[in-house]
């Protein structure tokens, strides 16, 4: 008897569960709850690869070769929710910084998508030791003019190190002669991409045969470019209130001297040490020595909402 009163309870509990569930899908309302058929919380469909697929104009071969790695990359980033979603809230804050410096430098504005595959638009640091939002090793980023010592770390400073992977960009489009190449180079290297091109004896990025990172990099630009460019048709419907703000409501303090405690300087402009650092990750010490550069430091105006 305990035991057809238990099973009893199970399934009594199971239809009120699966009830509960399916009432808040059919009763929401939100565009972000909505139901697509058959009353599922999620249906699956493949990627639409009946277009033609473009890299700052340079369109896409259309060979079946071509299209399943392109359609493995739109299916692995499409179906990471977690990690493209973060991405969608992140471009809202770094994407008009970054337009407006490739602009200015005239690099195609697809190129902010690289900042997606590099970093998600986060200041993160390789196993090689490559480091920000455009993934520079120390060595490089010296090359490019970003100042990178035991207190300041401009890969992490999203103006300058864009500026700097702006004009390397422009480098490597210059001795490539396409912006497809250019980005290939961008991941594996200039010499040892150029070395692939002459030893394959082929002159299309996508008749080489390369490691897997670099076989899938252009594929993974495009497609997450396809996916930032067009959320909804991945499923993604995203508020621009869940966006992340950009960091506009700063006003700047020029620094010009050494300042022996980045803490007491935080408090002086009423804000925390860790708002300090927020806003100016590039300041990687809790001191800074001044020789003869002159800095801008953020301070972020309203001081509640920070």
């Amino acid at each position: 008897m305990e035991d057809r009163i238990t099973k009893f309870g199970l399934i009594a509990g199971c239809i009120f569960s699966i009830l509960l569930f399916g009432s808040y899908h059919l009763d929401s309302s939100s565009e972000k709850a909505a139901v697509v058929g058959n009353n599922l919380p999620q249906q699956i469909y493949p990627a639409d690869l009946n277009k033609v697929f473009t890299w700052c104009g340079e369109a896409l071969p259309s060979t079946y070769d071509v299209k399943e790695r392109l359609d493995r990359e739109l299916m692995v980033n499409a179906y990471w929710q977690s990690n493209t979603m973060l991405n969608i809230k992140m471009a809202n804050r770094y994407f008009p910084i970054i337009e407006r410096i490739f602009a200015e430098q005239g690099v195609p504005d697809d190129f902010k998508y690289l900042a997606v595959a590099e970093s998600n638009l986060r200041n993160v640091s390789s196993p090689a030791n490559a480091k920000g939002y455009w993934q520079f090793r120390k060595l490089a980023a010296k090359e490019f003019d970003l100042e990178v010592n035991d207190e300041v770390d401009e890969r992490y400073h999203i103006e300058k190190s864009t500026l700097a992977a702006a004009k390397y960009i422009k480098q490597l489009h210059k001795r490539f002669g396409n912006w497809t190449d250019a980005a290939a180079a961008y991941n594996v290297g200039p010499t040892r991409f150029n070395k692939i091109k002459s030893a394959q004896k082929e002159d299309s990025y996508y008749d080489l045969n390369m490691n897997s990172e670099t076989s899938r990099y252009v594929f993974r630009l495009v497609a997450i470019k396809e996916i930032l460019s067009n959320p909804s048709d991945f499923g993604f419907y995203i508020q621009d209130s869940d966006k992340y703000p950009p960091h506009d409501n700063c006003y700047q303090v020029t620094v010009d001297s050494s300042v022996a405690s980045w803490p007491d300087f935080a408090k002086q402009h009423g804000v925390s040490y860790r708002t300090l650092k927020y806003y100016n990750p590039w300041l990687i010490d809790n001191k800074l020595t001044v020789k003869k550069n002159v800095y801008q430091i953020k301070i972020p105006r309203d001081k509640i909402n920070y």
